[in-house]
């Protein structure tokens, strides 16, 4: 199955995209399609792999990590903005 990647802000200046689509299996959650593209190395590990908070929505809702993924789901990954 397809999901559609969205990236955010620094996410999307690390990887040099801002969005793509991916190839994954039925059943995937946002954590592990998370591995899956960490998985490829540089740039894509330091991008995902840090201790930095990473924020998901999926279909265009805030989403937990653990949120399966349906076929051609949405999948937004960003830092939290903060504000002053």
């Amino acid at each position: 199955m397809k999901v559609q990647v969205l990236f955010f802000g620094e996410l999307r200046e690390t990887v040099g995209t801002a969005s793509e689509s991916v190839d994954v299996i039925a059943g995937i959650s946002v954590s592990d399609l998370i591995d899956q593209l960490a998985e490829r190395g540089e740039p894509w590990q330091s991008a995902l792999r840090t201790s930095d908070p990473l924020r998901v929505a999926v279909n265009q809702e805030m989403a937990a990590l653990k949120t399966p993924l349906t076929d051609g789901a949405e999948v937004a990954l960003f830092r939290p903005v903060t504000g002053g």
